[in-house]
């Protein structure tokens, strides 16, 4: 009989220490895929940080040719200091559902005040034959497409933890662990995934 119940403890004691390394495994795992999504979102902010800092220089040599256009290049610099600032808290928490919703949102917003400005900047031939400001557009032009780069990378690095996340049975114990669903970084309006185009050609 005691060696009955003996069996029956082994038994038992191997189940749970299966059980223990599973739990382990699945943890390292979504901790690995976790930390992947928050260092290609890093790879965004480095973008986004360079474009943002692009923008003053488009500003201050629009300023010079569209004395009359104040309201348009202040909403520039007003949506490029929010975009700037949801970036921020973005970075503080990759994935979490509402700084990244924001960051889309700013983004959007910058992407549609940018458009307008490019648009203004049409219909004045001196500041589109400016060196500067052709240089600047061709800066912008190739750090938004980093930016869609690095923004793909960073989706299907989030896609990869939410489905390692939502597959069974992880399903089961991975809120409990504190790893809650992230959120893709999408912005729906067009105008914020292409930098705005001006034609310097004349």
């Amino acid at each position: 009989m005691g060696s009955v119940l003996l069996i029956v403890f082994a038994i038992f004691v191997g189940l749970l220490l299966l059980v223990a390394f599973w739990a382990i495994a699945l943890y390292n795992g979504l901790i690995g895929k976790r930390n992947r999504f928050r260092n290609a979102f890093a790879q965004i902010e480095v973008q986004l940080q360079r474009r943002y800092d692009l923008i003053p220089n488009l500003v201050e040599t629009a300023k010079g040719y569209m004395s009359h256009e104040k309201d348009t290049l202040e909403a520039v610099i007003a949506a490029r200091n929010q975009a700037m600032g949801a970036m921020q808290a973005a970075a503080a928490a990759p994935g979490d559902s509402s700084a990244m919703a924001n960051l889309a949102s700013a983004e959007a917003g910058l992407g549609g005040v940018l458009g307008r400005l490019m648009a203004v900047a049409e219909a004045y031939p001196d500041l589109k034959a400016n060196q500067n400001m052709m240089a600047v557009q061709e800066e912008l032009t190739s750090t938004e497409n980093k930016v869609a780069f690095a923004r793909q990378a960073f989706n299907d690095a989030v896609t990869l933890f939410n489905t390692a996340r939502d597959t069974f049975p992880a399903v089961l114990i991975a809120g409990l662990l504190g790893f809650k669903e992230a959120m893709l970084f999408e912005v729906d309006d067009a105008s914020a995934r292409t930098a705005p185009k001006v034609n310097f050609g004349g």
